[in-house]
């Protein structure tokens, strides 16, 4: 399976990512702050099918609900 991966910045300046299929439908979500670690961060993507779509993370560090746009045509999926 080919995925790709998208990151962002939640306001409390961890590091949001998630990997996504073929399909844009989150496979994995984790977050990363600033100062080292790692925790799941639940997440699931909205409009998968349109170009331009949205991820949204929930932030396991400062528990805000994060949601991000991505253009799918910028997505470069690599081998799993």
């Amino acid at each position: 399976m080919k995925k790709a991966r998208v990151e962002s910045t939640c306001e409390c300046q961890a590091k949001l990512l998630a990997e996504l299929d073929e399909r844009r439908r989150v496979v994995r979500g984790w977050a990363r702050p600033s100062r080292g670690g790692e925790l799941t961060a639940p997440a699931h993507s909205i409009g998968a099918g349109s170009e331009r779509f949205q991820v949204a993370w929930a932030c396991p560090y400062c528990t805000r609900n994060v949601v991000r746009s991505f253009d799918a045509s910028a997505l470069v999926h690599g081998a799993a």
